[in-house]
């Protein structure tokens, strides 16, 4: 095993590496630069591709064309880019193509600021691109998940031919933690075990076409309705949730990514004060943990909510818990990073409730 201290966007783009991207196309912007500046000096030592495209729209089709030939191919970029990227991720969601996007968040709307946010979260899970179709979203909350997550949305992504997003923030992608690779060689991927792949037949085959336009409604419904069961399939393998002290916790915190560090941080606090507290952290976000999530509530009276937004998952964590319990929301936005003490008394206050009831 191989140990090193790095920032998160460098260990997510060795792990890409790794896991077999030869392709990289990608565009700077902060806080997301580390990611492209790594893939510029590593991919040509390894035999894979770098390539600065001079826009995110190009950088986004330059996927699209390079996943039709079935090798593993990755964009990454931050919030405003990721909204330029949106109509080439439903190109390629639309004609059943695997791939993985990387965004670093930043605060919004508009160009907003550099600092973290978690602010894309409907984005993210709900409006990718336009029609009807989701991608895989991973929420990393350390550097080793990071590395490990990119990993699995290739993987995942190849499976089920569907985009995986890796939902990132500033903060994720610029500390410095120790991360552990597993050795062995690198080795790029092919289109091995990918009959769709266009990358030549010799005449042996049909030839393969790759396409996202159906002029005809019931045959575009019929994809649709195809991609759809492949979605339930997703849904049944896939969700994934942590949970931390929840057994026999009264007050329960959600929180994904970077805030869930600052969350468990709030709850062994409010332990070692002798409050009942808990904590369900989302891994992916879509599809959404919610039997997990469910189960990480059963003996709880109170949820609390926090993220680097306005509110975002809210609802979703609702949904899970069928509106059975109160559910509160604390939250930083703009690129301000709640306190583990804010988050803290958000929980001292719930508890106060409890105790007045």
């Amino acid at each position: 095993m191989e140990r090193n201290l790095m920032k998160g966007n460098e260990a997510l783009a060795e792990a890409a590496i790794r896991a077999g991207c030869k392709c990289f196309f990608g565009y700077p912007i902060t806080p997301q630069t580390e990611i492209s500046a790594y893939m510029a000096k590593r991919m040509p030592k390894v035999g894979g591709v770098f390539l600065q495209a001079e826009s995110e729209i190009a950088a986004i089709n330059m996927v699209y064309g390079c996943a039709s030939s079935g090798i593993r191919c990755m964009t990454s970029s931050s919030s405003p880019g990721i909204s330029l990227k949106s109509e080439g991720v439903s190109y390629i969601a639309g004609s059943d193509l695997p791939c993985v996007i990387i965004n670093v968040m930043r605060g919004g709307p508009g160009l907003g600021g550099i600092q973290p946010s978690q602010s894309d979260y409907w984005q993210a899970t709900r409006a990718l691109g336009h029609g009807d179709f989701q991608v895989l979203v991973y929420a990393p909350s350390s550097v080793q998940e990071m590395a490990d997550y990119v990993t699995k949305a290739f993987d995942m992504a190849d499976k089920f031919r569907m985009p995986a997003l890796i939902l990132a923030d500033g903060l994720l992608g610029q500390m410095m933690e120790p991360v552990t690779f597993a050795d062995g060689e690198i080795k790029m991927s092919d289109a091995s075990g990918k009959p769709w792949a266009t990358c030549g037949h010799g005449n042996k085959r049909p030839h393969n076409i790759i396409n996202s336009l159906y002029l005809q409604a019931e045959e575009l419904e019929q994809h649709n309705i195809e991609r759809f069961k492949r979605y339930e399939l997703v849904k049944a393998e896939c969700p994934e949730a942590e949970s931390y002290l929840t057994d026999d916790a009264d007050i329960v915190v959600a929180a994904y990514g970077s805030t869930a560090r600052l969350a468990r941080s709030a709850v062994d606090t409010a332990r070692s004060r002798g409050i009942k507290a808990g904590l369900v952290r989302p891994i992916t976000l879509w599809p959404f943990p919610d039997k997990q999530i469910k189960a990480a509530c059963a003996n709880a009276k109170r949820v609390l909510v926090t993220e680097m937004s306005m509110g975002q998952m809210v609802d979703d964590i609702k949904l899970a818990i069928e509106c059975r319990l109160p559910v509160s929301f604390f939250g930083r936005t703009g690129g301000v990073i709640p306190k583990p003490s804010e988050i803290l008394a958000q929980i001292v206050t719930l508890d106060e409730e409890l105790k007045g009831e």
